[in-house]
């Protein structure tokens, strides 16, 4: 019984909460607007505009921190990643999805995107 509680207790840690913002101008879709998830599990967020989109950028902000640029997307198709973040950007689309593989309780922050 002791090790069923010390699952339950792994589990309920390893969740991690997650919000999306838009934070430049447009009126978004954030899908979703924020999450919780187990730890190890692979997840993505998704921002979409109404308006036609010439770059868009990725931040992450831990609570109390000012946000972090992750990256720079600026073609339409592109894709990139950096370390357990990959990030895709479609110009025609008018949207961007951030995909996080291997959550870990240290990835639980605020995740932004923005255009420009």
């Amino acid at each position: 019984m002791k090790e069923k509680g010390t699952k339950i207790l792994l589990t309920l840690l390893g969740i991690l909460w997650m919000q999306v913002t838009w934070v430049i101008g447009q009126q978004p879709e954030q899908n979703p607007q924020s999450m919780s998830i187990q730890e190890g599990k692979n997840f993505t967020i998704s921002c979409n505009s109404s308006s036609t989109l010439t770059s868009l950028l990725w931040y992450r902000q831990e609570p109390g921190k000012q946000p972090v640029l992750l990256m720079i997307l600026v073609k339409s198709k592109e894709i990139k990643s950096q370390g357990k973040f990959i990030a895709q950007f479609d110009e025609q689309r008018k949207h961007s999805f951030l995909h996080i593989k291997a959550s870990q309780p240290q990835d639980s922050a605020t995740y932004l995107c923005a255009s420009r």
